[in-house]
């Protein structure tokens, strides 16, 4: 495997890639049709293929990232981020985890300080 390309990294390339093309392709179609891209959120059109292309290639990039993140800093069932984003939205389940994200790497934070400050002075 070429240097630094983990299959991790290169999962991300290929959704990177894929969310550039299947963008591309419906904000190219918009431009040729000469459709009001914002106004098409709305109404439909070639703007909402891509709106929805962008927002499902970032939602699989990041349940990938909540999965392998959750498991590399030991967070149990880290795989019901993603099953609740199917239940409820990814924009509420992502900000979730990394809240929680943060919460577990403050406390591994004060563990880790707690180890290496010297001993205090004796307590009166």
């Amino acid at each position: 495997m070429t240097r630094g390309w983990t299959p991790l990294a290169l999962v991300y390339l290929v959704l990177s890639i894929a969310g550039l093309v299947g963008t591309a392709i419906y904000n190219v179609l918009a431009v040729l049709q000469h459709r009001n891209f914002f106004g098409d959120w709305f109404a439909g059109g070639p703007a909402i293929s891509s709106l929805t292309t962008d927002l499902l290639v970032a939602a699989v990039a990041g349940s990938i990232l909540i999965i392998t993140e959750a498991r590399r800093l030991g967070m149990r069932r880290g795989w019901l981020y993603v099953v609740g984003s199917a239940l409820t939205a990814f924009a509420f389940t992502f900000p979730l985890f990394l809240a929680m994200r943060e919460r577990k790497l403050a406390a591994e934070r004060g563990r880790s300080s707690d180890r290496t400050l010297p001993p205090g002075p004796p307590a009166p």
